[in-house]
């Protein structure tokens, strides 16, 4: 893991490992770190998504203006049927 290698003392080659060994624990954590803050970053840009209310809100107010249309055809459905009964 790039720790430069000394004189092959027993209690040299276990503080080369224990070296390394640290290194990686450390590069492990700091992976760890920034997986956790994308995470969470990810989750935040889900539930803070300001957009979101402002399409509801235009959908609320086309279906209140497409509810609107269906009553108005409805009630001309109805009265020119009277209308043309009663000229009959």
């Amino acid at each position: 893991m790039g720790s430069k290698r000394r004189s092959n003392t027993l209690t040299r080659f276990l503080e080369d490992i224990v070296d390394d060994t640290k290194d990686l624990v450390d590069d492990l954590l700091d992976r760890a770190k920034d997986i956790e803050e994308n995470a969470k970053d990810a989750v935040k840009d889900i539930t803070d998504d300001d957009s979101e209310p402002a399409d509801l809100a235009s959908l609320q107010a086309s279906l209140a203006d497409l509810q609107a249309k269906v009553e108005q055809l409805a009630a001309l459905q109805t009265t020119p049927k009277s209308g043309s009964a009663a000229k009959a």
